[in-house]
């Protein structure tokens, strides 16, 4: 029998709204359950527009016992619809606070509605004794403890991040607010905080430590976002059109040691839209993002290739953000790789799709040029002088695009004064238009500094600084230490490409290819 299409619950964050409205849902009950069976205070960190709302959502209207939405789910059956808990929801999604002053009136006004909604009043003048008296008096009215439900509990610190002071700010008063928690046990039932980052408990939830942090439990990575089987099932009556494959490789791949996941926005757009595009990327990659990978001159052809350590992947705050921490917490990296070496655990990271390789290194391309509508032109370009394997055509380009540029420019950017801001840039027009890439690609000999397949060719990349002139010692590399020899049997083209840039002359000088 074929399933019938529903509607799409695109931006909709209401569990109540879906499930009266015909809309597809993915039943997230299972782990809600496992989670409701104690009185723990929980904590989850994903990136932005990954459900994380609606699962709280979903949680609220749980503990309030609103029986009729949860029929045909598979938690129905198992939860005790008699009892109805207090449950005070709190979120600062809504809106940008920039001083200490507007986040206190902020919580005021959600202290005040959910007064209203519960139906008590507090007379404690201070923000941290209203919240705590709005706790007891919710029990006691109700006879039943209460549940805390706090989304986006680091919008107001996220939003002034490039604003030390005022970041600052609003981490103190954050904290000033969430301590209460925990002295208020007696009258909870269940608490769950979500958010994009993972600020550490000694600088945000210091007066907390009995939060616990779901963030990489792999029996929750599925708790937000679509799993591959959700696509199939769930999702069937809208596959029909659509490359399978090419829907995996562009949006699944985001992984927090359990099961990997698609970001729902993606899927969503997709559906829609039917075209395959980065939806979840264009709806707002911070510029503080790409500000602090220029300043930091980051070597762009290793980005997705990072490694940390557990304590420096959750190390985040106002005045230490690790690059490693801030992409994968943001999203713009996710876990390959788990190790246990010597009482640590270490973390290969990667780009989770193409989606956010690809729209990641073009975000770049347009800060690291000085004309950001050259570095489009340039990625179109590109694009099809590899469709028809112009080679001559791509040292044209490419030299073109390094004599645009203006010595001003270099002198106010600090990336340009980087030894590898040439083969930086090189690397990344490439993977801006989605190619197949492979960096330090190894053989028995050395590392290929970069490997790209596409349209039945193969081409061998070695890249060389020198001072003004040609010296010819980057394709002689590639062909003294026999880097060819593992793509032989692959029986297609293989281009042995030797590129020499000039410090001083900040431009293409050498550019030699030999074909095999």
């Amino acid at each position: 029998m074929t399933q019938p299409r529903r509607k799409l619950p695109i931006g909709i964050q209401t569990f109540a709204k879906i499930r009266e409205g015909d809309y597809y849902y993915v039943d997230k009950t299972p782990l809600a359950w496992r989670l409701a069976q104690t009185s723990g205070y929980y904590f989850l960190s994903r990136p932005r527009r990954f459900g994380k709302s609606l699962f709280l959502d979903t949680l609220k209207e749980l503990f309030e016992g609103h029986e009729p939405l949860f029929r045909g789910l598979d938690i129905h059956p198992c939860w005790d619809w008699t009892v109805h808990h207090p449950v005070i929801a709190i979120s600062f999604g809504g809106g940008v606070l920039q001083t200490r002053a507007e986040l206190d009136e902020k919580i005021r006004e959600i202290l005040d509605d959910n007064q209203r909604r519960l139906g008590v009043v507090c007379e404690h003048p201070s923000l941290s004794g209203c919240f705590a008296e709005l706790i007891r008096q919710a029990h006691a009215r109700t006879g039943q403890p209460a549940v805390i439900l706090i989304d986006e509990y680091d919008k107001p610190i996220l939003d002034n991040i490039t604003d030390s002071d005022a970041a600052l700010a609003m981490r103190e008063g954050l904290k000033n607010f969430y301590s209460v928690i925990k002295g208020e046990d007696a009258h909870l039932r269940f608490a769950f905080l979500t958010g994009v980052s993972k600020f550490s408990k000694v600088s945000l939830f210091s007066g907390l430590n009995n939060l616990e942090d779901l963030t990489l439990d792999a029996d929750y990575s599925a708790l937000c976002g679509y799993t591959e089987q959700d696509v199939d099932t769930v999702f069937a009556p809208e596959l029909d059109g659509l490359d399978r494959d090419e829907i995996r490789r562009w949006y699944n791949g985001y992984n927090w040691l359990g099961e990997a996941v698609y970001n729902p926005f993606d899927l969503l757009l997709l559906f829609r839209n039917r075209r395959f595009q980065p939806w979840w990327f264009e709806t707002g990659t911070p510029t503080f993002l790409i500000q602090l990978l220029t300043e930091r001159e980051t070597w762009l052809p290793k980005l997705g290739e990072l490694e940390t350590d557990a304590d420096l992947l959750s190390t985040f705050d106002v005045d230490n953000i690790p690059t490693e921490a801030l992409m994968f917490q943001a999203g713009y990296l996710t876990i390959a790789r788990e190790e246990w070496l010597g009482g640590t655990y270490y973390y290969q990271l990667r780009f989770p799709n193409r989606e956010v390789s690809q729209s990641l290194y073009s975000s770049l391309l347009r800060v690291w040029t000085p004309a950001p509508e050259t570095a489009v032109r340039n990625r179109k370009q590109l694009y099809r002088l590899l469709q028809s394997n112009d080679l001559a055509g791509l040292k044209d380009l490419f030299h073109a695009f390094f004599a645009s540029i203006p010595n001003d420019w270099y002198r106010k950017n600090p990336i340009a004064s980087y030894e590898g801001y040439y083969a930086s840039v090189f690397y990344s027009y490439f993977a801006a238009v989605g190619l197949d890439i492979v960096l330090e690609d190894a053989t028995n000999r050395d590392r290929i500094d970069m490997t790209v397949r596409f349209n039945g060719h193969i081409y061998l990349f070695e890249f060389k600084v020198v001072e003004l002139a040609p010296e010819g010692r980057a394709l002689q590399q590639i062909k003294d230490r026999g880097y060819a020899e593992k793509y032989r049997a692959a029986g297609q083209p293989i281009h042995l490409i030797g590129v020499e840039f000039s410090r001083e002359g900040r431009n293409l000088v050498g550019f030699e290819v030999e074909t095999l």
